[in-house]
């Protein structure tokens, strides 16, 4: 019966222990994930807005609702800052209270205070890669079919009669000219296209009717008259129905995130079904974001295992420099996380070592940092 209570006792004193450090590290950690998101959202993500309303004419409303969309692959980025940011201040902040100092006396290891927060950053590395599997491809998708549908809907002067509008090139130089019987509810009726883009022929096309879509123009009912430069009429094609791409294209800026409207197994089938099409490039920066998928996550595990190690204050330091540290950490790994995504975009580093370099590089350090920190005897 006695040792029965010392267990229970013990156990539920182990219990209040991850309790209260997981309190902290929990207010932290939502804290940090708030900060950390602000400040990408205030540099990165409002310049993309203003570049995609100058740029491309897409409506405030539209562009916002884009961000929105953005935003669980915002969060996922942020996850790792979050948790290192809630270790070190939640670790840092007991050290200066003294009660690390206190729970070492009473027998309680380093191993044992960091417990919770392992469990803690495994929780969240499983709960990011969930949220990356799941919500960010759609999210993602959503938004470019935003994107494209707001885009094609640009220009279009609903309720006007009789109006031309032109396209001209980089140059000035007329590529095509729209002549539009009238508008109405967004279809354009009694269409003529004449479409200069292509050297040494002109294009006409005429159309019953026809509407702006993300893959393009739609025409109803038409023909199409390809004329040489001696004016003979060299091709005529009927259609009831064609689709073409006319006016600005936003679509290769916009899939240059092709990759994360997929999750980790649709993308492996991309990659192999289009590996033999695709350059070098190309297929180098597919796979570093196929391998990032995992090693993402993981980072959470990785920055923890540094920051524990860094957050406990030596006694005679008086001050907190968790938040120090955070930001000085997570510039690092940022930093080594360019550098080697860079260098595996162009073929010097293999995609693999692209993609977990920067994980490499932290575990070895932390393991080093934790080993010295924990089992060796100031």
């Amino acid at each position: 019966m006695v040792v029965g209570r010392k267990i229970s006792k013990k156990i539920s004193r182990i219990s209040v222990l991850d309790k209260y450090i997981l309190k902290q590290v929990l207010e932290m950690f939502l804290m940090g994930v708030c900060v950390f998101t602000s400040i990408i959202f205030a540099s990165d993500t409002f310049i993309t807005l203003i570049k995609q309303i100058s740029m491309f004419g897409i409506p405030f409303k539209v562009a916002l609702m884009m961000i929105v969309l953005n935003l669980p692959q915002i969060i996922v980025m942020t996850i790792p800052m979050g948790v290192l940011l809630a270790t070190v201040m939640t670790l840092n902040g007991l050290s200066l209270k003294s009660e690390i100092t206190v729970m070492r006396a009473c027998g309680i290891g380093l191993n044992r205070i960091a417990k919770p927060i392992f469990i803690f950053a495994i929780s969240m590395s499983v709960f990011s890669f969930i949220i990356n599997e799941t919500v960010v491809p759609v999210m993602m998708k959503q938004s470019k079919d935003l994107a494209l549908w707001s885009l094609g809907q640009k220009n279009i002067p609903d309720g006007k009669e009789n109006f031309v509008f032109k396209e001209l090139n980089d140059d000035g130089v007329l590529k095509r000219l729209f002549y539009v019987g009238f508008c109405d509810n967004k279809v354009l009726h009694n269409i003529t296209v004449l479409d200069t883009s292509k050297e040494g022929t002109i294009q006409v096309l005429q159309a019953r009717e026809g509407k702006t879509t993300p893959a393009g123009w739609d025409f109803q009912k038409g023909a199409v008259y390809t004329v040489g430069q001696e004016g003979k009429v060299l091709n005529t094609t009927l259609f009831e129905s064609s689709n073409v791409k006319f006016g600005l294209d936003m679509s290769k800026e916009l899939n240059k995130n092709v990759a994360k409207e997929m999750n980790f197994s649709k993308l492996v089938k991309y990659i192999s079904e289009n590996l033999h099409t695709m350059d070098k490039e190309e297929r180098n920066v597919l796979i570093i974001e196929l391998y990032d998928k995992l090693a993402l996550p993981l980072t959470t595990i990785a920055l923890v295992l540094i920051g524990v190690p860094l957050a406990i204050t030596p006694p005679r330091v008086r001050y907190n420099r968790g938040f120090l540290f955070s930001i000085l950490i997570i510039f690092a790994y940022y930093l080594i996380r360019a550098l080697s995504i860079s260098f595996g975009e162009t073929g010097t580093l293999m995609p693999f070592l692209a993609a977990w370099m920067p994980n490499i590089v932290l575990t070895i350090i932390g393991v080093m940092l934790y080993y010295k920190k924990v089992y060796t005897i100031d």
